[in-house]
């Protein structure tokens, strides 16, 4: 099952330099907690951008145009084919974990959302692509625990397919 996951700002931003413009670490732990032992797809940019490792406990899928990329502990894919014919045949979970352009390609194949919403502004260069909010269904929606190491006001959303593609 192919999964989006995000954390934006109220205006769509998602990244800056490839990295995140805020510091919340409930949402990492968040993402953490979802993605475990699952497998995750992202881009070469996005990828390197958290260091050119893959996160533990999970499988790392980089996509890139760029035929002789390579990095350690990694499958390296060049298409979205190559991708959606893993995900058919993985038992788990794939997560689709961006860039702009990686969410782009593959948010129509996608059947489920997680999407933090952070009701704040910030500076950055990379947003979320346009959304069909009427190809989805809100699910849930928790307002996350705000304190001094998550200073904004913020949302943990899941939303499913209507079923309407």
């Amino acid at each position: 099952m192919l999964i989006a996951i995000w954390a934006q700002d109220k205006n769509g931003l998602i990244g800056k330099n490839n990295h995140l413009p805020w510091h919340l670490p409930n949402d990492l732990r968040f993402f953490k907690e979802t993605t475990l032992s699952h497998t995750l797809v992202m881009g070469r940019k996005t990828f390197e951008g958290m260091g050119g490792r893959p996160l533990p406990d999970r499988k790392t899928i980089v996509l890139t145009r760029d035929m002789d990329y390579h990095a350690e502990n990694i499958i390296v894919m060049h298409s979205l084919g190559e991708v959606l014919a893993y995900d058919r045949d993985n038992k788990g979970k794939t997560f689709i974990a961006g860039g702009s352009a990686i969410y782009t390609e593959f948010l129509p194949y996608c059947e489920k959302i997680y999407r933090t919403f952070i009701e704040a502004s910030f500076e950055g260069d990379a947003y979320f692509p346009t959304v069909l909010w009427n190809k989805w269904q809100l699910l849930e929606r928790k307002q996350g625990k705000r304190d001094e190491k998550n200073p904004y006001r913020y949302y943990f959303e899941t939303y499913g397919r209507t079923g309407a593609f």
